[in-house]
């Protein structure tokens, strides 16, 4: 299996992402396409231990900002993300990774690959940390604007993942809202818990999830707008980072504090990586047809080699195949919203 990573996306690109190429080329299984300026990879091959004849280079010498706008990304033919991507096409790869710009990803995905039959929007499905094992929720950032059907395409792909990556045999799928009640929310969220409920026994609905159950067991998948899924990632991310900071600095607080610190270190360590982003990899992008991985900005390698490990299982269990016949199999109702 081959796994085209764009080199050049990322905070700490292309360092950290050559070097979690080579992490993830440790353990069998796939072999890595760096896609982007030859020179600066060469130079981090150069200075980096691992497997590089597992590693190829491919030309890219166009790089996309952080900061720049997807629709103008796409015209960039030869920028790292869009031959990536056109080598998935093309079948050279079987799957694309990317800590860069994650519109411009998204632009390109829709653009070279298309949406999958029956799909109108893709979606990001990013892993949440819960006790007895992950769950999924999408969207987190790929849609602000949603229609009650799209959140219904979500679910459907949402119930896919959970099965066929986290292992969950009937994944329980729930709508983010204010209050468990179907009359509470947003018209979007109103129309959308109507659609679904419709859905009978083709989906394991359970109904409205409260922000304060996202973490917990009471749904496999949750289902939400990006704008609202990006928040609430955010916030998550922001409120996890504050709290470990605030438990370290307790713990080291006093000679007692230390002694105690100590002898919680290894679930103090577990508890850091289940909120830890390196520790997932990657976020799917469902909905294109194909396998392609976003990574955070801030990736170091240890989540770049995450995020290829996730691409690879994804195209292990065949998810664009098995999204594929999910969704034609069970039709989705027109919806006013």
């Amino acid at each position: 299996m081959r796994i085209a990573v764009d080199a050049m996306g990322g905070d700490h690109a292309p360092r950290e992402v050559v070097a979690g190429a080579l992490l993830s080329c440790r353990e069998p299984g796939h072999e890595v396409v760096l896609v982007g300026r030859p020179g600066a990879i060469s130079a981090c091959l150069a200075e980096l231990a691992g497997p590089t004849e597992r590693v190829q280079v491919v030309v890219a010498e166009d790089v996309i900002g952080m900061g720049e706008l997807p629709a103008a990304a796409c015209k960039r033919r030869n920028s790292s993300i869009a031959v990536a991507t056109q080598l998935l096409r093309a079948g050279d790869v079987q799957a694309v990774v990317s800590a860069g710009n994650s519109g411009a990803f998204m632009a390109c995905a829709l653009v070279v690959l298309d949406t999958l039959p029956g799909i109108e929007r893709p979606a990001i499905a990013v892993c949440l940390p819960r006790p007895g094992g992950p769950g999924v929720l999408l969207d987190a950032g790929a849609n602000a604007d949603c229609k009650a059907t799209h959140l219904v395409q979500f679910a459907q792909m949402g119930r896919v993942y959970a099965r066929d990556i986290l292992g969950i045999s009937d994944p329980a799928v729930g709508l983010l809202s204010i209050g468990e009640e179907a009359s509470k929310g947003t018209s979007l969220t109103k129309a959308a818990h109507q659609l679904l409920a419709e859905l009978g026994g083709e989906i394991n609905f359970v109904g409205n999830v409260e922000p304060t159950r996202v973490f917990s067991p009471d749904a496999d998948v949750i289902v939400c707008d990006g704008f609202t899924g990006n928040v609430v990632l955010k916030t998550a991310e922001g409120t996890a980072t504050a709290l470990l900071e605030a438990f370290r600095e307790a713990l080291t607080g006093s000679l007692r504090a230390r002694l105690g610190a100590g002898l919680l270190r290894g679930s103090l360590h577990r508890l850091a990586a289940d909120f830890d982003y390196a520790t997932h990899g990657g976020a799917l992008l469902l909905g294109v047809n194909g396998v392609c991985v976003v990574s955070h900005g801030r990736s170091d390698a240890r989540a770049i080699s995450s995020a290829i490990v996730v691409a690879r299982r994804s195209v292990e269990a065949a998810v664009t195949e098995r999204l594929t016949q999910a969704c034609q199999s069970q039709a989705v109702p027109v919806a006013p919203v």
